[in-house]
């Protein structure tokens, strides 16, 4: 009877424990399932008029992504080139006006577009450069058109480089990729990891499974590290020192898979923040020098860090 009565009880206790795995299994699943419809959910938002400083001309341009984007362009002094500013992950145009004003204060023109999903420009998710690569490919398209016979460059930042690799190539003549994930899989458990600490490995695997079901994206749709030696032309690398969400190994790793000729930036003191604002005179002189110096026919010198 003794015997029985304890083999009943350890029956009890591993159905208590089989019960309660499923319970905390299914709990998480809803809570990720929750965090990442957050995630990727549209960041749409009416900008107003333009900066009164800038004279903009408003466009939209149809993409392949589905969306008809929303964007402004700022036309510069013939032969200086033209650059086309993609904006971060749950940004917008007004986030780029400080690299356009720098650029357009060297005669470069400007295209500022809003991605799919984000600002002006409709759209269903956002879909982390799987859907957005083809709004970067249609904001270049949009400056040879309007800009026939300049020089073209990019400047993506976080979302807004990936972007532009997943599209690559771009035939662009420079591309400054700032604080661009290498995959999916390390972009999504540093962001896990900086919030919740060791504990990041399984509520990682939960988001990284729901790419499928929720938005029809492979991992292997997202690694903007295998497309960067499709560039084919000067590459500049930036991230912040600092950085937890892209870090200074991972920027290495693509600047290590980046074609020469290439250069590489680590911020001293930059986390994954908008570099142009955190040290403004350093991103003069190296990111938007970078640029002149690759997309204007007649650059001044290249300046000795």
């Amino acid at each position: 009877m003794a015997i029985r009565a304890t083999t009943n009880r350890r029956r009890r206790y591993l159905r208590f424990g089989l019960i309660a795995s499923a319970a905390s299994l299914m709990g998480g699943l809803g809570v990720s399932w929750v965090v990442a419809g957050f995630l990727v959910r549209p960041q749409r938002c009416e900008l107003g008029e333009p900066p009164g400083d800038l004279m903009v001309v408003k466009f939209s341009v149809s993409s392949e992504s589905g969306s008809s984007l929303a964007g402004w362009t700022l036309a510069g002094e013939t032969g200086h080139g033209v650059v086309v500013l993609l904006h971060g992950i749950r940004g917008n145009r007004l986030s780029m006006l400080g690299r356009a004003r720098e650029l357009h204060c060297r005669g470069i023109s400007v295209v500022m577009i809003d991605f799919q999903s984000h600002g002006e420009s409709p759209g269903q998710n956002i879909t982390l450069g799987h859907l957005e690569k083809h709004d970067a490919d249609a904001s270049v398209e949009f400056a040879r058109r309007t800009y026939p016979g300049e020089k073209v460059g990019v400047i993506g930042v976080s979302l807004g480089g990936a972007s532009a690799l997943l599209a690559s190539p771009l035939n662009l003549d420079a591309i400054v990729l700032e604080s661009v994930y290498p995959n999916i899989e390390d972009a999504i458990s540093n962001r896990v990891e900086s919030v919740i600490g060791p504990l990041a490995p399984f509520p990682s695997a939960l988001l990284l499974w729901q790419l499928y079901p929720r938005l029809g994206i492979r991992p292997a749709q997202l690694r903007p590290i295998d497309r960067i030696g499709e560039t084919e032309c000067p590459t500049f690398v930036v991230s912040g020192k600092l950085d937890t969400h892209t870090t200074a190994v991972e920027t290495e790793a693509m600047f290590a898979a980046a074609k020469e000729p290439k250069q590489l930036w680590l911020v001293d003191g930059g986390a994954h923040v908008d570099l142009y604002e955190y040290d403004p005179v350093a991103y003069r002189d190296r990111v938007i020098g970078f640029i002149e110096r690759h997309v204007a026919s007649s650059a001044p010198p290249e300046l000795t860090p």
